[in-house]
């Protein structure tokens, strides 16, 4: 098990806080629920007075979230998120009804992580986690939507038992940590599934795993395509389906449709256990109101700018779907990404639909050289490397016309760093 010492200095606030759990442990990520599992019963944390759903998958975790998260709001049913990472902010991470935990709240649940834990050896994640149940404690919001940060059977995430779990998507992405099949990838995302409680499966063509691991433990699993079902409708709106309920002439989404019907599955589910009404109605207003910034986030800044956290194959290849539905006379791409990601097959969706590279360094350790980047494009338009994001999106910006689009995508890092430019 690895150690990390505990320090001497007073940590007077968040910021200072943050600066000691980024050195405290002698690895990023380190798998495993034993280090977390120790502290959290010495905390005796429990989040059984709270319904809670956890989410996993490979994509469209944060977006089905914020849809959750705005329907419950919007029938005032109390309602927390927990996720990871954040793009600006640390507080990000928890907001309970749609406000930012207080750097008052960590800095309280981190002083008692740090007198419970001994000398068990926590992750930041780990921490921080730990740091956000202690708050969803103290505060008690009838529901509490915990996104996994990564996998789900090992993920810190998965100390709480989860009343209804959600699977959106399995595709390659981390595979030194979760295999590199889907199959042994959907394994993992499989572990947030408990004995005789809903899982909502919302990959259209999903790994048996998912299935054979709901048989195994005796899941209640809820299948796209075969316990709730999309079609579109004649007029170009769509419907939703299920053996007991029907919504119709629904409207088109900012954040994909799938992950919409999958949270619709969702809070079919959830009505049982708390006093949500839904409808057709309804659902067109979340609907409406449910966009997510670094997903698909457009500015106007000169020209338009789309930001999009992609950062996998599977999410290049609907972000170069949605590109090209835009149909933008010539698109410039500002890319960064981190170099244990599958940069040859994020990249190769996009090469035909971007005109213009802009590849920068992203400024973190895990991160790949941009000229890294640019030799898994050889068959690319024109590729310029620069030592980082800002850099890059400086020569998109004087390069591109008032009628293009410049696409920033790679990773949550390269949002961040371009946001911050744009907000």
């Amino acid at each position: 098990m690895s150690k990390m010492i505990k320090g001497h200095l007073v940590r007077n606030n968040l910021t200072e806080w943050l600066s000691y759990l980024e050195n405290i442990h002698n690895v990023e990520i380190e798998l495993g629920l034993s280090r977390i599992a120790a502290v959290a019963k010495a905390l005796n944390v429990d989040l059984t007075s709270s319904v809670v759903i956890t989410v996993a998958g490979t994509n469209g975790k944060g977006t089905s979230c914020a849809f959750l998260e705005n329907a419950l709001l919007a029938q005032n049913i109390s309602c927390a998120v927990y996720s990871s990472p954040h793009i600006e902010r640390f507080n990000e991470r928890l907001r309970i009804n749609r406000a930012e935990a207080t750097d008052d709240a960590f800095v309280s649940a981190f002083e008692k992580i740090e007198a419970a834990r001994g000398d068990i050896s926590l992750t930041y994640y780990e921490y921080t986690t730990l740091a956000a149940f202690l708050v969803l404690m103290a505060t008690a919001p009838d529901v509490v939507i915990l996104e996994v940060g990564l996998g789900g059977r090992l993920d810190a995430t998965n100390i709480i038992d989860a009343d209804i779990a959600l699977i959106t998507t399995i595709d390659l992405d981390h595979q030194a940590f979760l295999g590199d099949t889907r199959e042994a990838i959907g394994f993992e995302k499989a572990g947030i599934m408990r004995a005789n409680k809903p899982v909502v499966i919302g990959d259209t063509n999903p790994p048996q795993s998912l299935a054979d691991h709901a048989s195994a433990i005796g899941a209640q699993p809820y299948f796209r395509h075969h316990d709730f079902i999309v079609n579109t409708e004649a007029s170009g709106t769509w419907q939703w389906g299920s053996s007991r309920n029907q919504y119709s002439e629904l409207t088109a989404c900012h954040i994909p449709q799938d992950n919409v019907a999958s949270a619709i599955m969702v809070l079919d589910l959830l009505a049982t256990k708390c006093p949500l009404t839904l409808s057709s109605h309804f659902i067109n207003q979340i609907i409406a109101a449910t966009k997510v910034a670094g997903r698909m986030e457009k500015f106007s800044f000169g020209c338009d700018v789309i930001l999009d956290v992609g950062h996998n194959p599977q999410a290049a290849r609907y972000l170069a779907t949605q590109v090209q539905k835009l149909s933008y006379p010539c698109v410039h791409a500002v890319l960064g990404m981190l170099a244990d990601k599958d940069i040859e097959n994020t990249v190769a969706p996009l090469l035909p639909v971007v005109k213009h590279w802009y590849i920068g360094t992203l400024n973190v350790p895990r991160a790949s050289a941009a000229d890294n980047i640019a030799q898994y494009m050889k068959n690319a338009k024109q590729v310029n490397c620069f030592d980082n994001v800002s850099q890059a999106f400086k020569m998109a910006m004087e390069n591109a016309k008032a009628t293009d689009l410049i696409l920033v995508f790679g990773s949550f890092f390269t949002v961040a760093e371009i946001r911050r430019l744009l907000v």
